[in-house]
Order: C-alpha cells, then structure tokens, then sequence
C-alpha cells in the first residue's frame, strides 16, 4: 500500500511539472487529453488510481513517454529491473497484464513493455501522437495485432511493427498464454531548456 502511494506522489509530481513545463492550465489540459478536470485535479493531489488510457492521454498531449509520469529521478548509469517489481499497469479479467520496465534516456525513449495475453482476451489502445512506433515481439504462444481494423496474426519467435498513431488492439489467440516485449519509440522531443 505505502508503494502504490509513493507511484501515485511521484505521478502526481511529474503530471504538474511537466503541464508547468508546457505552459498548460488544468482546463487545457483536460481539454487536450479528454481527461477530466477534476480527474486531474485528483491526480496532481496524488489522490485517486489513474488507469493506463488516462496515463497515455497524458503522456501523449504533454509529448513525454507514460514511464517518464511514473520515473522518480535516475539511479545510475545501469539499471536493472525485474518484471515482478513493476506493478501491471494493466490488468485484464483472464489474467492477462502489461507491465512498463522502463523507458530510456535520450531524445527519442523507447519504453520496454512485457505483456501476458490470455486467450481471447484483448487490450484495445487509443491511437498515440505522430511519430510512435510500435514493436511487439511473441516469445511464447500467438496473439492477434488488429492495426486500423486489419487482423495480423503473429505467433512464437515473430516480431511485427507499426506505427501507433491509428487505433490498434492486442489479443491473445490459439489455446496458450501469449507472452511478448513490447517496446514503444517515442519521437525525439523538444531539446531541454538550457
């Protein structure tokens, strides 16, 4: 429990700095992301549990990755991280997830997902701003990638890409658990203020 509202300070935090940093009232943002303003009141006083569509809202309208709203501040040169210290940031009714691991650094971060899909079992996701590509590679089992309503099938030991500025669905297919990596390259942001 003190670890969920840790998260959700840290949120808090990195949610209004980075609307100061972009110069945005409470109402434009809300405006920007369809999040509701007193959602977002909420969430700036860590008050509240903001799902991953509201986190990819936000990350999307203030053009930073949903890791950098979840990140305190680095802790090294090397990180490591294991799947089971990252809490789901999305949890379906069969069992399925998807946990964040971490974004890296740099001008263009590239976000590292694992993702178990039940079968049968889908994620629908908004479309994301210009310039995201998505890459999702199955380790295990076989899922369906729908991208802009067209059905791919990618199964064990294949990778698909594309880009993520259009609707797109992840679902479990066959009759296993579907494991994969997903990772997200978010186009290179504003250079930081000197």
């Amino acid at each position: 429990m003190a670890e969920t509202a840790t998260a959700l300070r840290t949120v808090a935090h990195n949610v209004r700095a980075a609307r100061t940093r972009a110069g945005l009232s409470l109402e434009e943002l809300s405006r920007r992301s369809q999040v509701s303003k007193g959602a977002l009141v909420g969430l700036e006083k860590a008050q509240g549990n903001p799902n991953l569509a509201t986190l990819v809202r936000l990350a999307d309208t203030l053009g930073i990755s949903v890791s950098a709203l979840m990140q305190g501040p680095p802790e090294g040169r090397v990180r490591v991280v294991a799947a089971d210290a990252v809490a789901p940031m999305w949890t379906g009714a069969r069992g399925s997830e998807a946990r964040l691991l971490l974004t890296t650094a740099g001008p263009a971060p590239v976000e590292v997902w694992r993702w178990r899909l039940e079968p049968d079992e889908e994620y629908p996701s908004h479309p994301h701003q210009a310039g995201v590509v998505e890459t999702v590679s199955v380790i295990a089992g076989r899922m369906t990638l729908v991208v802009d309503g067209t059905e791919h099938t990618v199964s064990s030991g294949q990778t698909a890409t594309f880009d993520g500025d259009t609707p797109h669905t992840y679902r479990g297919s066959g009759t296993e658990t579907c494991r994969l990596i997903m990772t997200v390259h978010l186009p290179p942001g504003p250079a930081p203020a000197t």
